[in-house]
């Protein structure tokens, strides 16, 4: 059986990571913002389909792929935290823009928003991080089938990133416009993502976890 301090520290790590601004929160974002509410849905579902192909695919040995392989887990990481520091780049750089101001973008049908948003979260450093270093450290062994626990933890990972980003994709429109007629307001909070997005690329690059056996 899953014991609440599991529940709660898999909460408290979740709810950390889907407020910190990465790849699904600015892709979100940004299809609410250009395309409206019901765009930022089907993309979120996108994001929530990669979710279930993490959660299983850790699950049924994908962390033990790169216990076996640990270069393999190393490039995975380098990769992703060169990614989260060019996306602070693009933030911080002169002439960089927020994730909540308005841009231009071309009206994308259902099929490719899903899409996206599954490609945007299985390509999230974030999220790869999370489900084979992070929630497997909650997983016990001694509480009972560690394959149903690792399930749970998942499934209270999953319920918590989808109500924030929800709440985000409707709130993303309000947001900007308030933000529209700010531009100080706007400023800062490109820089607050752009260092956020830095120390997070710094932390994830020197972080020296490894996925743990199964």
């Amino acid at each position: 059986m899953v014991t609440s301090s599991a529940v709660l520290g898999v909460f408290a790590v979740a709810l950390a990571m889907v407020l910190t601004p990465g790849p699904n929160m600015m892709y979100l974002v940004s299809r609410s913002i250009t395309q409206g509410r019901r765009a930022g849905a089907i993309s979120l579902a996108g994001v929530a389909v990669g979710f279930l192909a993490y959660l299983a695919a850790t699950n049924l040995g994908l962390s033990a792929i790169f216990v076996a392989v640990p270069g393999l887990y190393l490039a995975v990481k380098f990769a992703g935290a060169g990614y989260l520091a060019w996306l602070a780049f693009q933030a911080l750089r002169p002439g960089g823009t927020s994730v909540f101001a308005p841009a231009r973008l071309e009206p994308d049908p259902a099929r490719r928003l899903f899409t996206m948003g599954l490609m945007t979260n299985l390509l999230n450093p974030k999220i790869a991080v999370m489900y084979l270093s992070l929630i497997p450290q909650f997983v016990r062994p001694e509480a009972g089938h560690v394959l149903v626990q690792g399930f749970v933890l998942g499934a209270v990972q999953i319920a918590v990133a989808l109500t924030v980003n929800l709440l985000i994709v409707l709130a993303a429109g309000t947001i900007a416009g308030f933000l529209a007629g700010r531009p100080l307001w706007l400023r800062a909070q490109r820089y607050l993502m752009g260092t956020v997005l830095g120390a997070l690329a710094v932390k994830l690059a020197t972080d020296h976890t490894r996925p743990a056996p199964a």
